[in-house]
């Protein structure tokens, strides 16, 4: 077991503490809670407890929104072909529907004449983001407009060539740009452009698309209350390509979760129960429930299943396709294992990827659609940064995971020589490169990565909000930590952590494999802590024997509320334990 840090968040300055204290009335551990997030004042508090969507920022402050609502307006108005063009993963197949659907509902009114298409590339034929074939598509069947979401910013000469046929382009994208190489589209919507002002630059590729039906909307005097239907599309988007629940990330996603858990969209409610999702759904259940179904489609098949699925407005078409998916996903479960197995026995076989700083594997055999998902097992095993290749049309073609604090794209970028093209963000890109040229890469990679990634980012960590006495967590401690919801990146679950904690009775096995056991703590002013249940998945190999020394020791958890028969009591989730040492 590689033993993981506990890396605590700075305490912020008391006279924050103090301020949110006297002016919220709420205890010092909150206090704590929400200045590590930042929320420093009752203004600040205020918004941050009661999130509304006059929070939303003005669209038309992104650079060319402009220019993208006057040409929507143009192609609508003119009766022009559009073609909704989106990636096939969910943030891409999410902002597909989101677009698509407001258009043909709101403002094509389901007209059986809508000159209106989407349009998703296939993962295995076309590969990621705006292909020749399907600008040929829109350039052969009479589109004069494309809208393309989730993608485009590094498409330029496929813009090109659409301009030069006849296509205008609107880009809504998230992804870095090359700053001196932007398309030649009518507009490019990337908060990400370094001459965009805009004062939140962390969308996802669905919500800058909602962004565009934002400003349409105001521009066209078309009640915005007709979006916020749309927003259990832009939640999903929001927790499944994990960007910073902040801003107006945090807004939309916690409409959007209203929406998804009061009266969610036909599609969205078969695959929540075709998914088994019972009782209120949060980032997590999305994350972990929704998204890999979502995303299965394009990996096993195709992303038109998923599409479809959540444009659906009849229930047993919606089921059906909830069926479809879910098998999908239940196939992609066997290939992502048994190559994340394959890959494990690689690096277990060979002694310099094990010593090496980051891991780098091809075959040629592989499944593409899920070597992303393989990166990310690899991670957990090895804790380093990973790119796993497979070939695709002639090429290798791959997916980069990351490590906290480590910048994969930066380090790709510095290896762009050996590359035919990449994108992405700073924990997860993609890329491709001609097959020759693989071990000039993996060499360059491992150079660049051994140089520039710090020792304590190989091994991992865990943050820590605080140390709290167990007498801390009450009902009302719960409640309001609950209202801080929801959580993610920047504004993750508090992980605490409580020392010098005595097992009452013995710990117990659950299949073998999961712990439970009941801990108190003693308190120089009550005499004792109530215990709490604490339930540690896949810990009894790591620390049932230790545990059954009677030794006290410190536990890392999370708070959460378990509900059995009627009753409600806390549970402590554990992340790790520590013996001796707090």
């Amino acid at each position: 077991m590689t033993e993981k840090r506990w890396i605590y968040k700075p305490v912020p300055p008391q006279e924050q503490i103090d301020l949110l204290v006297e002016k919220l009335n709420i205890s010092t551990e909150i206090a704590t809670l929400l200045a590590q997030r930042e929320i420093t004042s009752f203004d600040e508090a205020k918004d941050y407890f009661r999130p509304a969507l006059s929070q939303l920022h003005n669209p038309f402050l992104m650079k060319d929104m402009d220019k993208a609502v006057a040409r929507l307006e143009e192609a609508i108005f003119k009766g022009e072909k559009i073609l909704v063009y989106g990636d096939y993963d969910v943030d891409g197949t999410t902002s597909v529907a989101t677009f698509y659907g407001f258009l043909k509902t709101v403002v094509f009114q389901n007209r059986e004449d809508c000159p209106l298409e989407f349009y998703i590339p296939d993962r295995y034929a076309e590969g990621y983001g705006v292909s020749q074939k399907g600008i040929e598509y829109a350039a052969d069947n009479g589109f004069s407009l494309i809208v393309s979401l989730d993608c485009g910013i590094k498409s330029k000469d496929k813009v090109a060539w659409a301009k030069a046929h006849g296509v205008d382009f609107i880009i809504c994208d998230h992804h870095r740009p090359d700053e001196n190489d932007l398309p030649d589209a009518i507009a490019v919507l990337d908060p990400k452009r370094s001459d965009c002002t805009y004062p939140f630059d962390e969308l996802t590729g669905c919500g800058v698309g909602f962004k565009l039906l934002q400003a349409f909307c105001t521009n066209q005097g078309i009640s915005e209350e007709l979006l916020l239907p749309y927003l259990d599309l832009v939640v999903t988007s929001i927790s499944c390509d994990i960007v910073p629940i902040v801003g107006e990330n945090r807004t939309m996603a916690y409409f959007g979760l209203q929406q998804l858990n009061t009266n969610p969209r036909t599609g969205l409610k078969a695959l929540m129960s075709s998914a088994g999702l019972e009782g209120k759904m949060d980032i997590t259940k999305v994350v972990f429930g929704l998204g890999p179904r979502i995303n299965a489609a394009g990996r096993i098949k195709h992303a038109y299943d998923a599409v479809n699925l959540l444009l659906s407005d009849n229930e047993d078409a919606a089921i059906d396709f909830a069926k479809i998916i879910s098998k999908h996903n239940t196939d992609r479960k066997g290939l992502d294992s048994s190559i994340t197995e394959e890959v494990l026995e690689m690096i277990q076989d060979d002694e310099i990827l094990q010593n090496a700083k980051s891991t780098v594997l091809f075959k040629n055999d592989w499944n593409k659609g899920v070597i992303g998902i393989v990166a990310s097992r690899c991670i957990e095993k090895y804790h380093r940064p990973t790119i796993i290749l497979t070939e695709s049309q002639g090429h290798a073609a791959g997916s980069a995971r990351s490590v906290p604090g480590f910048d994969v794209y930066e380090a790709i970028e510095e290896c762009e020589e050996h590359l035919i093209q990449f994108g992405g963000h700073t924990f997860a890109a993609g890329l491709t490169l001609e097959i020759s040229e693989i071990e000039n890469f993996r060499r360059k990679f491992e150079e660049v990565v051994s140089r520039k990634i710090l020792p304590e980012q190989l091994s991992p960590m865990i943050s820590v909000d605080m140390n709290l006495p167990l007498s801390q967590i009450t009902d009302k401690f719960h409640r309001i930590m609950c209202q801080m919801s929801p959580f993610g990146p920047q504004n993750m679950t508090p992980v605490f952590v409580s020392e010098n904690v005595i097992l009452h009775g013995v710990p117990i096995k659950m299949k073998e494999k999961h712990l439970k056991i009941n801990v108190f703590q003693e308190d120089s002013q009550s005499g004792c802590s109530p215990a709490f249940t604490c339930v540690g998945f896949g810990m009894v190999e790591d620390f049932y024997e230790e545990l059954s020394k009677g030794k006290p020791f410190s536990i890392c958890y999370t708070i959460e509320i378990n509900e059995w028969q009627g009753k409600r009591s806390f549970q402590l989730m554990l992340k790790d334990i520590k013996f001796g040492v707090g």
